[in-house]
């Protein structure tokens, strides 16, 4: 059932895991750091839970570490050099995607990027995918001064679009994206096909829908 009475203004997208699987990159990456370390490298679908969490998140699976910890700071570091020399090697749209955001130009639809990866990364990935002059915005982590869960980025992307928060949606795999969507009176849709965490399932994030698949948003938004 359609979330809005109408189609909306804008759709606003989380970037990993949910507009682009970044979780291939990034799980290279750690078994990198990993092999560094002197461990045997991990199966990608160990990896993959954590990955909307970031680097926090991935050395947390690969290494057990908390941002506190000693031995922190280095692979952090670290693991962030190794990533900006692998960005988008074998980084894709979710399938069906493309095909989604073509149906919102040709409706003439906005539709920009809120990610918290910062825009030392979010700017040449989007390029690298082909997007930057596709998108009417692009909101990286460090954009304004508080990320996700946070409304200030999504409430940035609205001025940025000229966009009401109220006929905006906002795409997203993990919790704090649906915080971020709701604190910034948007409607919000959980992305089933993404990453989504380990901790509270994707039934208790209080969505205004689910899909599990981006061809299904076209539906929650009355596309079609």
């Amino acid at each position: 059932m359609p979330i809005l009475d109408e189609p909306p203004d804008a759709i606003l997208f989380d970037l990993d895991g949910t507009l682009a699987d970044t979780a291939p990159d990034l799980g290279h990456v750690a078994n990198l750091l990993r092999v560094e370390e002197g461990l045997e490298p991990m199966h990608l679908d160990k990896l993959r839970p954590h990955t909307s969490s970031g680097v926090r998140g991935l050395l947390h699976a690969a290494f057990g570490l908390s941002p506190h910890e000693p031995a922190y700071a280095d692979l952090s570091e670290r693991f962030l050099d190794h990533y900006e020399q692998h960005l988008c090697i074998d980084t894709y749209l979710f399938a069906g995607m493309d095909e989604l955001l073509a149906t919102l130009d040709a409706r003439a639809i906005k539709w920009g990027i809120v990610t918290n990866k910062r825009s030392r990364y979010t700017n040449p990935l989007i390029d690298a995918l082909g997007l930057t002059r596709r998108a009417a915005c692009v909101i990286s982590g460090d954009s304004t001064p508080r990320p996700k869960p946070a409304p200030d980025p999504l409430l940035h992307a609205c001025v940025l679009v000229d966009v009401r928060p109220e006929q905006c949606i906002y795409v997203g795999d993990d919790l704090r994206d649906i915080q971020a969507g709701k604190a910034a009176r948007m409607k919000t849709v959980a992305a089933a096909y993404g990453y989504l965490g380990i901790e509270t399932p994707i039934e208790h994030w209080n969505a205004d829908a689910i899909i599990h698949s981006p061809a299904e948003l076209l539906a929650a938004v009355r596309l079609f």
